[in-house]
């Protein structure tokens, strides 16, 4: 992460490691800095019709433009209260894009979208 995550602007490297097996969540781990680790997810597990313009996020970012669909894999950082898992939240307006085969990763700030930072995963309609 060449800028950091906002809000930690030194902290640019990080590793993605399982929760545990079979899990949707993943844990964002910085190198640096071993107490600082944000619970991340794929959005589409939750929100299978969540949006977002990556061709546009690529060029804005200037990624190469060649860059393959399929090199990238798209996270989002979870929100879980302390012993309320039931109110846990994904923040759907920064999401992280990580570029598989650069080993490049930049979270993303969408500031012309109308999706919030504090959606809940889990809902009384669980059905997206």
């Amino acid at each position: 992460m060449p800028n950091g995550i906002p809000g930690f602007p030194d902290q640019r490297k990080f590793v993605i490691f399982e929760h545990r097996k079979d899990s949707p969540f993943l844990w964002y781990q910085s190198v640096d800095e071993p107490a600082l680790a944000f619970v991340i997810t794929d959005p589409f597990v939750f929100k299978s019709d969540y949006n977002i313009n990556i061709p546009k996020i690529l060029k804005d970012l200037a990624w190469n433009p060649e860059t393959q669909l399929d090199q990238l894999q798209l996270y989002v950082i979870v929100n879980i209260p302390h012993g309320k898992p039931e109110e846990m939240t994904a923040n759907l307006m920064g999401p992280i894009l990580v570029n598989t085969f650069t080993r490049e990763a930049v979270q993303v700030v969408l500031t012309d979208s109308a999706y919030s930072h504090r959606v809940p995963l889990i809902t009384a309609d669980s059905s997206n």
